[in-house]
């Protein structure tokens, strides 16, 4: 092998240049050409190389020769396509497309019957046009003469002896015998009285028999002679009658192979297959009316998988490839697609569909857009995430801001299937702000879908900013008017509770649920309650891991009580017991300072009182009512009290007793203004005093407004007051003086000093009992409420 590789080199280096390299032998029947696969040195493409060696074979030159000249010269669809040839003295080279002899399949029984009736039906189209338009005999068709394109389509070679009826000197004539094995597969007409026979019968009378003879071969995976033709095993039912047609003995009666075309043509005959209908139809596919590629495409959508994956991959898919982007093919074209595509390997989808998919992305065509995104699932394996995010993506976003809804909602689904290929970037960039369009959208659907579509991708958003979109989101869907829109912000709320941390849920998440608790539909309430649930026990479980306080312990001496304000373990049975037990203790402890520079004021009054009585036993007491603490006005006696200590002071109103309701009684300060008895319809104390002119005196002095009660040094103010009076009335003590000489008469008469009538004063009795004047010593109210007012 090695030296026969050497040897075709060196007859290449010495002769004209060949642009192909060899590659390995190919085994084929018995011929007498050589066949290697090859490539194209300028680009690497597949061929295969039939070789002849005229040194080693130099008796059949003649059928090379003639081989080279025919396949030149016919170009058929079902004839090898030739790229290129070299003659020289001593080697023939014929480049080819890439083939693989039709033996290789036969052998190993790897057609399907639909196929096999593929196969035969494009090799009698061939043979057809070489007897009818050609005027020629083929002269050697069997398997040996067949091959297999890369796309799958069978193709005729084998042309050694192939001749034109109308040229006397034919090859066939002379040269028919040399074929290799050309006896098995003689007519018997031509066994019995040679080559030239044939000028006596129908020219295509061999080509009818041998076409007959390969049927039998390719269905049963041999033709051993003259004694198999006629057999039946192994051929369809359908094809009986024109196959035994073909190989009838006498060459007059035998059926031409075009005529069997037609006849298996015919509506439910053998050739009547969808396959066969496709390979008609593809080439012109472009040419073809809207209906005819309806229908077209229709039968095309009908194969099964048995057909040949090949013709599909190089044959059908660039054909339909172009029309859905060039020749309005259409969504239903891009669908078939999708379905030859999915039998190709990851090399062969990306040489072939990736590019065109790439650019129908960038195609304004709205139904070739969502054809697209309905089909992205089945091709989103085979594109690299560089493909998806840097060129699909790019154009894919114009979907979201589409006018047309079903290109915006098609859009948004496509969503999930894309996003493991798209970057962080993309995903926290772009693809978020696009979201958040769509989550305002117009259409009820859209916005749902956008809602689920967060839901699902929550795991793929950063982690810095998904607390902050989902809640965001979520709260707006459960605003929405549309029940489902609702219903799906709960069900994702559910979903992605593991993204939020416990302060979250309880802050944030849980108030927003709340009013779905009750909405009007019963199947947002039901969720409601599945997702209060959810968090409800995630927050529980937080917080029984909890300590139980983060203050620290109090500091307590020996001895010491607990603090006021302090709630006790016997006031924690009350939700409100600590609040009401630290209200009374203040008061308490008001009280009694109260009550405390009450008692010292009463005994201020007591040592006044004795002392005017020493100096005056006729002075009347100033307070009568001061003789037990219990009694005495419970005013406060440092300078400092506030507001607030009044308005504790004061009987609390209905409502704050109705609402601090407590079993035990609480002094509501009342009894620090004394009895209710000693006060005038105004509200204010009476004093007594000890004669009328200590009235008049009383009345010339200033009227003062009554301020907050601060006794400063002087805690008997009353006392002191009535005191003033009486010294300034001159009744401090003993009797009062005598008027001055000539103002007093026996008569109570009297005139001025210019002799003038006098006016009659009235006479002053000093035993009568004077009324004290009525002095206000209640404290006035203020509005000050220093801060209570509205907190109670």
């Amino acid at each position: 092998m090695d030296f026969l590789k050497s040897a075709v080199a060196s007859a290449i280096a010495q002769g004209p240049p060949f642009p192909y390299s060899f590659g390995d032998k190919v085994d084929i029947d018995a011929s007498i050409w050589t066949l290697y696969n090859g490539t194209r040195r300028a680009d690497g493409s597949n061929c295969s190389i039939f070789s002849f060696d005229i040194t080693a074979n130099k008796a059949r030159l003649p059928l090379a020769k003639n081989a080279l000249k025919k396949l030149r010269t016919m170009r058929h669809p079902g004839v090898i396509r030739v790229l290129d040839t070299v003659e020289t003295d001593t080697y023939i080279y014929i480049a080819t497309e890439r083939v693989v002899p039709l033996r290789w399949h036969v052998k190993r029984k790897s057609l399907s019957p639909e196929t096999i009736k593929w196969g035969l039906y494009s090799i009698a189209s061939t043979i057809k046009f070489i007897n009818d338009e050609g005027s020629s005999i083929h002269g050697s068709l069997r398997v040996a003469s067949i091959y297999t394109s890369e796309s799958g389509e069978w193709k005729l070679g084998g042309f050694e002896v192939l001749s034109n009826v109308k040229d006397d000197e034919a090859v066939i004539y002379t040269y028919g015998s040399l074929v290799p094995d050309s006896a098995r597969y003689t007519p018997p007409e031509l066994a019995r009285s040679g080559w030239d026979a044939i000028k006596k019968s129908p020219h295509s009378a061999v080509d009818a028999y041998n076409f007959g003879a390969t049927i039998f071969e390719v269905f049963n995976g041999d033709f051993l002679g003259g004694d198999q033709a006629g057999q039946t095993k192994g051929i369809p039912p359908s094809m009986h009658a024109g196959y035994k047609r073909l190989v009838n003995a006498n060459p007059k009666a035998r059926i031409t192979v075009g005529a069997f075309l037609e006849q298996g043509r015919r509506s439910g005959s053998f050739f009547d297959s969808p396959l066969i209908k496709l390979t008609e139809g593809i080439d012109n596919l472009g040419v073809k009316s809207e209906t005819e590629k309806e229908e077209f495409l229709d039968d095309l959508d009908q194969l099964t998988d048995d057909f040949p994956e090949d013709f599909f991959k190089m044959k059908v898919l660039p054909e339909l490839l172009k029309s859905v982007e060039f020749g309005g093919g259409g969504p239903k074209a891009f669908g078939v697609v999708m379905k030859i595509s999915a039998k190709l390997s990851n090399e062969d989808f990306e040489a072939r569909v990736q590019p065109v998919v790439i650019r129908l992305f960038g195609n304004p065509d709205r139904a070739i857009r969502v054809c697209l995104l309905d089909n992205l699932p089945l091709m989103i394996d085979r594109l690299s995430q560089k493909v998806v995010n840097d060129k699909i993506f790019p154009n894919m976003v114009s979907g979201f801001t589409d006018l047309a809804p079903v290109v915006r909602e098609q859009t948004l689904k496509s969503v999930l299937v894309i996003i493991t290929k798209l970057s962080d970037r993309t995903i926290n960039g772009e693809l978020l702000k696009y979201l958040a369009k769509t989550a305002n959208d117009e259409q009820p659907g859209i916005r749902t879908n956008t809602t689920i579509c967060l839901g699902k991708i929550a795991k793929n958003l950063g982690a810095s900013s998904r607390t902050k979109v989902l809640i965001a989101a979520f709260t707006r869907s459960l605003r929405d008017p549309f029940v489902h829109a609702r219903n799906a912000a709960l069900m994702a709320l559910s979903a992605t509770g593991e993204y939020f941390t416990e302060e979250d849920c309880a802050t944030k998440i849980l108030p927003v649920i709340c009013p779905s608790l009750i909405d009007k539909e019963k199947l947002v309430r039901d969720q409601a309650n599945k997702a209060m649930d959810i968090y409800l026990q995630r927050i529980r479980k937080a917080a029984a891991a909890m300590p139980d306080t983060v203050q620290p312990p109090p500091q307590t001496t020996e001895g010491a009580g607990p603090r006021m304000s302090t709630p006790q373990p016997s006031e924690a049975s009350s939700w409100a017991g600590w609040a009401i037990s630290s209200f009374t203790n203040k008061l308490s402890a008001a009280s009694g300072e109260m009550q405390t520079a009450a008692l010292e004021a009463t005994n201020n009054n007591n040592n006044n009182n004795n002392n005017n009585k020493n100096s005056n036993p006729k002075a009347p007491r100033a307070i009568s009512r001061s003789a037990s603490p219990e009694s005495a006005p419970r005013f406060h006696s440092t300078s400092s009290a506030s507001a607030l200590q009044r308005q504790a002071l004061k009987s609390p109103s209905p409502a704050a007793e109705a609402y601090f309701k407590d079993p035990t009684p609480v002094d509501d300060g009342g009894d620090a203004w004394g009895d209710m008895g000693d006060m005038d319809d105004d509200g204010n104390a009476f004093f007594d005093a000890s004669s009328e002119p200590a009235k008049q005196a009383t009345k010339k002095e200033p009227t003062t407004t009554a301020q907050p009660f601060d006794d400063g040094a002087e805690p008997d103010f009353a006392g002191w007051l009535a005191a003033q009076s009486q010294k300034k009335s001159g009744l401090g003590g003993g009797k009062a003086k005598p008027l001055p000489k000539g103002l007093n008469k026996a008569n109570g008469k009297g005139a001025t000093a210019t002799g003038a009538p006098k006016k009659t004063l009235p006479t002053r009795t000093m035993s009568k009992t004077v009324v004290p004047k009525k002095i206000d010593t209640k404290p006035k109210e203020t509005d000050d409420d220093d801060g209570w007012g509205d907190g109670w």
